[in-house]
């Protein structure tokens, strides 16, 4: 993560949570009072955010002390010590919900999205995220993906272009949506085309869209679609897509699969803070 970025967002989080103080760590202990803590996995999966703990407990207070003893994308089982704290008890305490909070989703993200690629069982076919992620999480929940073994789509609106249902239905057809937004994007600049029919693919084909997804397409549609799409075009999946059958698209050939699943209703990872 960009450790810049990171940095802001955390005064953001640590701002909301802790407003003009902890009253309750601050009201119970003085600023001489120091301790040592522990981040404990409760449950087994795949740890994601390394630095969020390192950079949120020396932006509280540099007289912190963390040692972190797991990597990012590396896999804990329950009762796995995670990092350890030391120094003023008032930080340790006032910083623990914040990082519990994107350590714990993180590793949600990373634990399922590592499932769905073992599931997936592909040499070939790569598993990626979507835009359906938590407003302010953009960049902890694709980054929790990438430390699961999945893939990054675009970051937001402003990095590729992806021309869905309702942009053909306000322009008329995809020949036309393609043509206008290749006509103003730079040449760095991928132009991708969600399609539903055989129709849309052949007219997404003709355009020279540089990615092509196959949206709501079964396993044998989606293999059917990906043998008409020409080797250089980059397909991709979506839509309709779990984990109970997202095994049955191993073989349809597509190079991405997307899953909008992995951040947008993953179930936390339990992870504690255990007083020392």
């Amino acid at each position: 993560m960009n450790s810049l970025k990171l940095k802001r967002k955390l005064e953001e989080f640590f701002l909301e949570d802790i407003g003009e103080g902890d009253l309750t760590s601050n009201y119970i202990f003085d600023s001489s009072h120091t301790g040592k803590a522990v981040f404990l996995a409760k449950e087994d999966g795949v740890f994601a955010g390394a630095d969020v703990i390192r950079s949120g407990y020396n932006l509280l207070n540099s007289a912190i002390n963390v040692t972190v003893f797991k990597k990012d994308g590396e896999e804990i089982t329950a009762g796995d010590k995670i990092a350890e704290v030391e120094g003023p008890t008032q930080t340790i305490l006032t910083g623990e919900r914040v990082i519990l909070n994107l350590l714990q989703r993180m590793s949600g993200i990373a634990t399922v999205t590592s499932k769905a690629v073992k599931l997936l069982q592909s040499s070939h076919t790569k598993i990626c995220d979507t835009r359906k992620t938590s407003p302010g999480l953009r960049m902890f929940e694709k980054y929790a993906v990438a430390c699961g073994g999945g893939c990054n789509h675009r970051m937001g609106l402003y990095d590729g272009i992806m021309i869905k249902d309702n942009h053909i239905a306000y322009c008329g057809s995809i020949e036309k949506a393609v043509e206008r937004a290749r006509s103003r994007a730079g040449h760095m600049v991928k132009i991708e085309v969600e399609v539903e029919t055989l129709s849309q693919l052949q007219e997404a084909i003709e355009a020279k869209a540089d990615i092509i997804m196959f949206d709501n397409r079964t396993p044998e549609e989606a293999k059917q679609f990906a043998e008409m799409t020409p080797s250089w075009i980059i397909t991709e999946a979506s839509g309709g897509i779990k984990l109970d059958n997202l095994e049955s698209y191993s073989n349809t050939g597509v190079d991405y699969i997307s899953l909008g699943f992995l951040t947008h209703s993953v179930q936390a990872l339990d992870i504690s803070l255990i007083v020392e």
